[in-house]
């Protein structure tokens, strides 16, 4: 009995860690669509999010970043406490903390205005905290692309081929809209992959955390 409440005792601050980790995604699209609906100028096919961090209300994204940013990390930590050990059990833990660290960076450095958003600024310039904000979010883009493929090994290692297959096909199509974007030609429908691939990625991290946590 005294066994079973220790184990008890023990995995339970993993299933929180897991759980806010579970939680990021969703909670930060929620916000970040919510602001993408009601503040003037902003349009999903020319801005990316981090630019809401921008005006009167930017502070709302900023701390949108800093949340989302720390849940990610509790999230990885509860992660590589509870995989197993084998194939990508350190490794995949590690780059989703290193993409949570790169959220509190980007609420730090603040993405530099432009482009019409917010209302009345005029082409986009480029500031030494923007510079920070770009280097900071393609480390973290980049660390979680990393990670897809280190869960499907692992998952591919384990038998599990459907989450294998899962987890590379959002890490391509993640890594072919994020090329996209960084070309410079950002176009409308480059804009709108990228959108749909981010939350698609961070999907990806939600499932993997709840199947875990099962």
């Amino acid at each position: 009995m005294t066994i079973t409440a220790a184990r008890t005792h023990v995995a339970l601050p993993a299933r929180a860690l897991l759980a806010c980790g579970a939680a990021s995604g969703p909670l930060y699209f929620l916000t970040t669509l919510v602001q993408a609906a009601v503040r003037d100028g902003f349009d999903l096919t020319k801005h990316p999010a981090s630019m809401l961090s921008n005006g009167g209300a930017g502070w709302i994204q900023v701390t949108n970043f800093l949340v989302s940013g720390v849940l990610v990390i509790a999230g990885a930590i509860g992660l590589r406490r509870t995989l197993e050990p084998g194939r990508g059990s350190t490794w995949g833990p590690r780059l989703l903390g290193v993409f949570g660290v790169s959220m509190l960076f980007a609420a730090v450095f603040k993405a530099d205005p432009g482009n019409g958003f917010p209302v009345g600024s005029g082409p986009g310039t480029i500031s030494t905290a923007g510079v920070l904000h770009m280097a900071a979010g393609s480390i973290g883009f980049l660390s979680l692309i990393a990670a897809t493929f280190v869960f499907a090994s692992r998952f591919s290692r384990e038998g599990n081929r459907g989450w294998a297959v899962y987890s590379r096909v959002i890490g391509i199509a993640f890594f072919a809209s994020f090329a996209g974007i960084s070309s410079g030609n950002a176009n409308a429908v480059v804009m709108l992959a990228f959108w749909t691939t981010v939350m698609l990625a961070w999907g990806w991290v939600t499932a993997v955390i709840l199947r875990t946590n099962r």
